[in-house]
């Protein structure tokens, strides 16, 4: 069993004014998103299933050209390589649950664990 405390983990920006603490397992990983009002999450697929899970805020998704409004208590299924995009209505706290892992951000974290360890 592990243990993470998410405020020391390091910040990953996947878009501008969107941020994100990516926690991966053996089979899934778990985001904690921040996005300030007016971010917007461009248009993109991936192999895996996801989970939004919005926390605080207003967040409009549009899934497969269809916009949804997700508020606290509202939770979207995303199938695998459904198209998607996003706009932050307001300041959002977001977390999302992917499975299988999202290689690309244990990756991304990697590049940047590199970059601070130079010198």
């Amino acid at each position: 069993m592990d243990f993470v405390n998410l405020s020391r983990l390091p910040e990953l920006q996947l878009a501008p004014g969107i941020m994100a603490r990516v926690v991966t397992a053996q089979a899934m990983t778990v985001t904690h998103v921040t996005l300030e009002a007016g971010a917007l999450l461009p248009l993109h697929t991936h192999i895996n299933e996801q989970l939004v899970n919005v926390i605080e805020g207003h967040l409009e998704l549009t899934v497969d050209g269809v916009k949804h409004d997700l508020v606290p208590g509202t939770v979207m299924v995303l199938a695998p390589n459904i198209p998607h995009s996003g706009k932050a209505i307001t300041n959002c706290r977001v977390i999302d649950v992917f499975h299988p892992i999202r290689e690309d951000f244990r990756q991304a974290l990697e590049r940047l664990e590199q970059k601070k360890n130079l010198y």
